[in-house]
């Protein structure tokens, strides 16, 4: 049997879950089971092997209790995969000298500016910064909106003003000095780009990236044009009900508008893989494909995460929208990646479980399952944590701490998947189908006033 054929068995029928606990075997688990598990309606997903699109398939169907299947030409929100887009377009128009990336973006820019203050005093906003998330700007993401709902102009983004639901894009630290994740910084790169070319950025990725890519089933266009509303998967909820209106949508067309599939995003890994290494320059230079691939400040390239572990450097970014999650994986040692899309709430979870799956079949680090062992707390001690918390970052986002018999439960959503915890000691507790370490946090007095979720979900407890 060939690695590809291993690495489809895996992807089918052998899916693992984030944590095992010690002492026991822990189970392999088949796609479609997974799928129904987490309320993930359909499935995506293409193989890249010796820098080739060597495998795709679909799985599922567009609409949960519709027939409409999951195929190659189903196309998904890419939503933050749109960050690789908007970095190679920019980066092509710095190889064509129309843009510096380290001059004061303010002395390009011609319909709006960065407002100055002590932040930009000595170092200013470059190209630089923008891409690799060190410019110092504000707006980590952006939530969408939903169908109906009158959509703001970019410019309406970047200042913060209604109908824009997001706050101002502005400096809030030096920049060049810190890694800081912004989708503002993103919006203000588009914007960078309309102004100098005069064009949509929609157009220059068609004309620059996707036509000449062969990537058929991708548009930037964030109001989905028409002919393409036939092969789009539908978003789905938490509960695995459909988003209504189908989908939200996404003004912020740079760091979030995307609409492809796996195939096409695996086309331009391959692109990606093959420039690194000289071997093909439809894009990029094989110089400026290194730069883009050499991080800055921290571990970020210019628009691409670059991971170093175990002696194997690969380069992935995550996705997500509302009711969409997806991921594309580049390996430029070994020529290897994937990319996989999902249309349900829960499809991150999914997919790291395919990522467990063919880490086996690959040896790719940083995917395996953690083994952790169980310790006994007192029903008493568990009955402290039930409530209600609201997660301080995003605070129309909360969660729910359920007490079932002698055990705890995490839930996001109204309605949405419950994740039992097993506890690692009185305040530590941790989920089979979940990364994340959950800590629970008490103040002065014993009372428990926060919970932490992974490293950085920091949620206040009010209720």
């Amino acid at each position: 049997m060939t690695d590809l054929e291993r690495a489809v068995q895996a992807i089918e029928q052998g899916l693992r879950t984030a944590t095992c606990i010690k002492g026991r075997p822990q189970e392999r688990m088949s796609l479609r089971e997974r799928m129904a598990y987490f309320h993930v309606p359909g499935f995506s997903i293409a193989l890249i092997d010796q820098k080739e699109v060597a495998w795709t398939r679909g799985y599922g169907v567009l609409e949960a209790g519709g027939d409409r299947p999951v195929t190659d030409e189903t196309i998904f929100q890419a939503a933050s995969i749109s960050k690789l887009v908007t970095a190679m377009v920019a980066l092509s128009l710095v190889e064509a000298g129309l843009l510096d990336l380290d001059a004061d973006v303010n002395n390009m820019l011609r319909s709006w500016r960065v407002p100055e203050n002590e932040h930009t005093q000595v170092h200013k906003v470059t190209l630089r910064g923008l891409l690799s998330h060190t410019a110092g700007i504000t707006v980590s993401g952006y939530r969408g909106y939903p169908s109906g709902a009158q959509l703001p102009t970019l410019l309406q983004v970047l200042n913060g003003e209604a109908p824009a639901i997001s706050e101002p894009v502005r400096v809030m630290q030096p920049p060049g000095t810190a890694f800081r994740y912004s989708g503002g910084g993103y919006v203000l790169a588009q914007q960078l780009i309309e102004d100098v070319t005069g064009r949509p950025l929609a157009d220059l990725a068609q004309e620059w990236l996707f036509d000449k890519l062969g990537m058929a089933n991708t548009t930037f266009e964030y109001l989905l044009p028409e002919a393409y509303l036939p092969q789009a998967a539908t978003a789905h909820g938490d509960n695995g009900e459909p988003v209504p209106g189908k989908w939200h949508t996404y003004p912020e067309q740079a760091p979030a508008s995307l609409w492809s599939t796996p195939s096409d995003l695996a086309r331009l890994a391959v692109e990606v893989l093959k420039s690194y290494t000289n071997e093909s320059n439809i894009v990029l230079s094989a110089e400026m494909t290194r730069q883009m691939l050499t991080p800055q400040v921290g571990w970020v390239g210019l628009g691409f995460p670059i991971i170093e572990m175990d002696g194997w450097t690969r380069f992935d970014h995550p996705g997500w929208n509302e009711g969409f999650h997806s991921l594309l994986v580049g390996y430029p040692g070994t020529g290897q990646g994937l990319v996989w899309m999902t249309n349900g709430e829960n499809g991150k979870l999914l997919g790291q479980e395919v990522n467990r799956a063919l880490a086996g079949v690959f040896g790719w680090p940083g995917y395996r399952p953690v083994e952790k062992p169980v310790t006994r707390v007192e029903p008493a001690v568990l009955v402290q944590y039930a409530g209600k918390y609201r997660f301080v970052d995003y605070p129309d986002y909360c969660a729910q701490i359920i007490k079932d018999g002698e055990c705890i439960f995490l839930q996001e959503t109204p309605g949405g998947l419950r994740f039992q915890l097993y506890p690692e000691s009185e305040t530590d507790f941790f989920s089979l189908d979940r990364p994340e370490q959950i800590i629970f946090i008490k103040n002065d007095t014993g009372k428990v006033e926060a919970m932490m979720i992974g490293k950085n979900s920091h949620l206040e407890r009010v209720a």
